[in-house]
């Protein structure tokens, strides 16, 4: 089965960066537990002072899927929501590079 990746370019709402980026290096500490998350790495913007991009490689999409259905996650998520003004993912199929 082919690895899943996404980039996915969080907004936040003015002055909610640092806040969203926070939580987002949280989720990031839950995915230590997850054997097919291969990588999260949270990336703030130098050029774009309310963006915080989240950069993602499962071992496959239903891991991934599964991930999203945990108690742990909808909370966090739903912790999140009122720092986030928009949300752009982007689906990837990793193919191949360092750390991969």
């Amino acid at each position: 089965m082919s690895k899943f990746g996404m980039y996915v370019k969080f907004t936040a709402h003015a002055g909610q960066r640092d806040a969203l980026a926070k939580l987002l290096l949280e989720s990031a500490e839950s995915a230590n537990a997850f054997e097919e998350c291969e990588l999260y790495i949270v990336n703030i913007s130098d050029t774009e002072p309310e963006t915080v991009w989240v950069t993602e490689v499962w071992s496959n999409e239903a891991a991934h899927d599964a991930s999203l259905g945990l108690d742990e996650t909808k909370a966090a998520i739903q912790r999140a929501m009122p720092l986030i003004a928009g949300v752009e993912p982007i689906k990837l199929q990793p193919i191949g590079g360092k750390g991969l």
